[in-house]
């Protein structure tokens, strides 16, 4: 060693510094790097993804190849420094040698390439598997025995490397992705994708029209009554019933008619012949699990019944993507039918409006745990059925009863700005 230059040793110093350097910005660069962008970009064939993912398939096999090269060049590096240390300030040297070769290990081979690999993982890695991978080959023996060794210790920890990879985002951590977008994902499209992941979290009752709105035919009307609502209806799939929805035959598609309305033998009996068999679906189905049902069965209406059979609502496929893409008919002048803005600032609310649809349209935040209707929602807060001028607050919502009918709340009063009083005031 005496033989060598200091020029030289110091040299091989500054090299093996920056091998340091490289080890440590590897380790960080491909560990931070987006998977999921990693795996498009591996998918359209991006040379430096395509390397970086054969190399991230055992992360245990990567890590063992960087602290192997790391500790290798750290140590070789620490003793060149004490011969250095030794030709210039003698046997005081060694003491200086930890301090000063700690800092600068420091700086320039872990905190600045490590920072600098995480602000841009892709441009230090996809270049570093260039020589990480052909490395990784050539000490396969080394890695191969760390590894066996270091493995043994985390099974006997429960831990299994190859576990590593089966990692999976679930809806919650999904839904954070997508929001955290920022300008890489429309606003209009996040909410959409949003609202997809929100499928699982709502039911076929949460959405469907109450019995009591369903539209339908009724074979015991007058037969011109019947055409002429086949005429006009506003809806191209009807019920058909007799007497009532309970009594359900089928459904229609009304465009299976049209063309046998103006015929001489259009009748009862022919109309039925293109009713197609009534769809039932059990309440509390999940949307995510009707839409798929939809398509399997090849279906657009279903009726909802509950536990002992009797129907409760109808839900059509519509209706689901619109929780979706959001509400088909845009028109601002008329929130809903059920809905009525006032002067004062306050809204005139059907009792049997869906709290959900209440919530969307003005923003509010009424609970939707528990009763499916804005009437379901008073009846159970108040437990008891409420006279006529009863103002209550609900979950903070100031709520005159304006008007009951058929032990129902028919008509509401409610202000928009919540309160913090929660107390109920009969009047």
């Amino acid at each position: 060693m005496e033989d060598i230059p200091l020029s030289v040793l110091i040299s091989t110093l500054i090299i093996l510094i920056i091998i340091s350097g490289f080890f440590s910005g590897s380790e960080t660069g491909l560990m931070t790097l987006n998977r999921y962008r990693l795996r498009h970009l591996a998918k359209i064939k991006h040379p430096g993804a395509v390397r970086a993912s054969r190399l991230l398939k055992r992360t245990d096999r990567l890590i063992g190849l960087i602290l192997l090269g790391n500790n290798f060049v750290n140590i070789l590096a620490s003793i060149i420094a004490g011969i250095i240390a030794l030709r210039l300030w003698g046997q005081a040297g060694l003491l200086i040698t930890p301090v000063l070769l700690t800092i600068i290990v420091l700086i320039f081979a872990e905190v600045t390439p490590k920072t600098l690999a995480a602000l841009h993982p892709e441009k230090f890695s996809f270049p570093a598997t260039f020589i990480l991978e052909p490395l990784l080959k050539i000490l396969s023996p080394f890695v191969w025995i760390i590894n066996v060794i270091s493995n043994g210790i985390l099974k006997l920890l429960g831990v299994t490397p190859e576990l590593a990879a089966t990692h999976s985002l679930s809806s919650e951590e999904l839904r954070t992705v997508v929001n955290e977008a920022g300008a890489m994902i429309p606003v209009r499209h996040q909410k959409m994708l949003t609202s997809i992941l929100d499928l699982e979290n709502v039911s076929v009752d949460d959405i469907m029209i109450p019995r009591g709105e369903i539209v339908g035919i009724d074979l015991e009307d007058e037969w011109d009554e019947i055409v002429n609502q086949l005429h006009h209806s506003q809806h191209t799939r009807l019920p058909v019933y007799n007497g009532g929805i309970e009594n359900v035959i089928g459904l229609i598609h009304i465009r299976n008619v049209l063309h046998l309305i103006g015929s001489t033998e259009f009748n009862a009996d022919e109309f039925l012949k293109v009713a197609r068999e009534p769809y039932f679906i059990p309440e509390g189905t999940p949307l995510n699990t009707q839409l798929l049902n939809f398509q399997h069965q090849k279906r657009r209406i279903a009726l909802v019944v509950d536990e002992y059979g009797d129907i409760q609502g109808l839900v059509t496929l519509e209706d689901i993507l619109e929780e979706i893409v959001g509400e088909f008919t845009t028109d601002p002048a008329a929130m809903s039918r059920d809905i009525n803005p006032q002067k004062d600032g306050s809204y005139l609310i059907d009792g049997s409006t869906n709290i959900r649809d209440i919530n969307k349209l003005l923003g509010w935040s009424l609970p939707t745990d528990g009763p499916k209707t804005l009437n379901g929602l008073i009846l159970e807060h108040m437990e008891t059925i409420p006279e006529s001028g009863t103002s209550l607050m609900l979950s903070g919502y100031p709520v005159d009863i304006l008007q009951v009918m058929e032990n129902a709340v028919k008509t509401v009063k409610i202000s928009p700005l919540p309160v913090q009083a929660l107390s109920t005031d009969k009047t």
